[in-house]
């Protein structure tokens, strides 16, 4: 508590300051209110009625919430050199993984082009469709937001003394996860499954474009996306089979320290786990990312690669990529029926092979192989709230019959196929449709492969007469053994508008 009321006083210090600099915080101040209700028959919620966002869904049959926020964007102070922005979001749920959800709350101050963003707060992915694509590997829209600190370049930053062609962005980011209470409630209280509390989190990325869309229409944009979970306390790990030691797994405490954070930032130190073969202290993932794009007359189209990384062997070219996620998007001219179109493919099979071997005195060779996408000997995996952090697809655990906080499906192939489109003014309209195969995975793997289709459609109606109202139709459908049968549909009503209307400032002096 202390923490967070020394926060929210450097930050009433901030917006003070902003006002004598002529900035005033409450302009543009816009609010939202939504009513959502799902009605669906099956084993589950239909998937991509309840995937991608950003955690505030359910995977149970029957379901709602009803969700009230503030907002106001760094865009209202775009004049000013010094910039605030800052959100408040809270869902009451029914039928939900719990029944309050802060699922935004956050402050943004700007300098520039630096940004220091402190809270919870919806991130979108890089070089991805969020209406269409399924979602990032490594840092997808998937789960609930991490309360984080985040230092980051928003918008690329032009490099000075390019001619334009060159520009960068990125982030680094300490946080911690939520989900203590769901961990030990999913699992049931006696089990003897593993589980964890108050574990932490580091993200970081750096993006590279190359290209100038005032001189030229291609481009071309790379990056790294890494995040890891470290610290935290964790029971029932067990312990490595060829470990003599007296270590029991029962409980391990992780690192919360500076040697911890240091670590998480730059790979380094061993899990208690480890025994006598040393990795790396916690959980890493990462992405290369990667896209090109053409911007022609009314019209662009980007193909991009999102290669997941588990640890070294995936990480450069030694074993060879086989794993990502490859697609293709089109942005079509101006027309009442297709406005973008998306296809993807996921592959996750490979993982560098089956066989994993530490090099010992007998058998000096190293394997790296088994990667075990998201899962992690101590750590329950790259998920928060029992959603997947990375790209749905890849099943989340809290669809485990089994109860158990892990990936059980990692090792998939799926073909994806979406487009959007508003054929008038008022009527806007999404399609998806998704084949996702599962082998299971190399511990775990299936005696037989469960394949799943995934159907959704969305109509979402905005009428001019009645200005910041929406009403949409959502339905969904699950067919396979991966995932079951299930048909269902959600409602939304929506009204969004604006509190405080910018006031116009006279003589001033916007860079003070």
């Amino acid at each position: 508590m202390r923490r967070i009321f020394t926060a929210i006083f450097f930050t009433a210090l901030t917006l003070n300051q902003a006002s004598a600099q002529g900035v005033y915080p409450f302009n543009d101040l816009e609010y939202s209110a939504e009513l959502s209700a799902t009605l669906s028959k099956g084993d589950f919620s239909p998937f991509w009625l309840s995937s991608n966002k950003y955690g505030l869904s359910s995977v149970k049959e029957n379901s709602g919430y009803l969700r009230v926020g503030a907002f106001r964007s760094t865009e209202s102070d775009a004049d000013y050199l010094w910039r605030i922005g800052y959100g408040a979001d809270i869902a009451i749920p029914v039928s939900h993984t719990s029944s309050f959800v802060v699922q935004q709350l956050y402050a943004d101050i700007e300098y520039k082009k630096v940004r220091l963003s402190i809270g919870s707060k919806e991130r979108g992915m890089e070089l991805k469709n969020e209406q269409l694509s399924t979602g990032g590997q490594t840092i997808g829209i998937n789960a609930r937001p991490v309360p984080q600190v985040r230092l980051e370049l928003p918008d690329y930053w032009t490099i000075p003394r390019t001619g334009g062609w060159l520009a960068v962005k990125g982030h680094l980011a300490y946080g911690l996860f939520t989900d203590n209470s769901w961990q030990k409630h999913f699992i049931n209280s006696t089990s003897t499954q593993k589980y964890t509390a108050n574990v932490l989190y580091h993200s970081k990325a750096g993006y590279l474009r190359i290209g100038n869309e005032e001189l030229a229409p291609l481009s071309f944009t790379g990056g790294l996306e890494m995040a890891t979970q470290f610290g935290g306390k964790m029971w029932n790990v067990g312990k490595r089979l060829d470990d003599i030691s007296d270590f029991s797994g029962n409980y391990v405490k992780g690192d919360s320290g500076i040697k911890g954070f240091w670590n998480a930032f730059i790979p380094g130190g061993s899990d208690a786990r480890d025994g006598d073969y040393k990795n790396v202290e916690g959980n890493h993932i990462g992405s290369w990312v990667f896209s090109l794009d053409y911007k022609g007359n009314g019209w662009k189209v980007r193909t991009y690669l999102d290669h997941v990384f588990d640890d070294h062997s995936q990480m450069f070219f030694q074993y060879g990529w086989k794993d990502m996620l490859l697609g293709l998007e089109a942005e079509l001219p101006d027309n009442p029926l297709v406005s973008n179109i998306v296809v993807e493919y996921l592959n996750t099979k490979d993982q560098t092979g089956p066989l994993y071997h530490d090099h010992t005195s007998n058998i000096p060779d190293q394997i790296s192989g088994r990667d075990d996408y998201f899962n992690h000997a101590m750590y329950t995996g790259w998920q928060h709230w029992g959603q997947s952090m990375g790209n749905p697809l890849i099943i989340s655990p809290i669809y485990n019959s089994s109860k158990e906080i892990r990936f059980e499906h990692n090792r998939v192939k799926g073909h994806h196929i979406a487009l959007a489109g508003s054929p008038t003014d008022e009527l806007s309209y999404r399609l998806m449709y998704s084949h996702v195969k599962s082998w299971g995975t190399y511990l775990l793997p299936l005696i037989d492969t469960r394949q799943a289709d995934l159907f959704y459609a969305e109509l979402e109606y905005s009428p001019r007469r009645h200005n910041g109202w929406s009403a949409k139709v959502a339905f969904g459908a699950n067919r396979g053994s991966l995932l079951g049968k299930s048909t269902g549909a959600t409602i939304t009503i929506a009204k969004r508008g604006i509190f405080f209307k910018k006031k116009e400032t006279e003589n001033c002096n916007c860079n003070m």
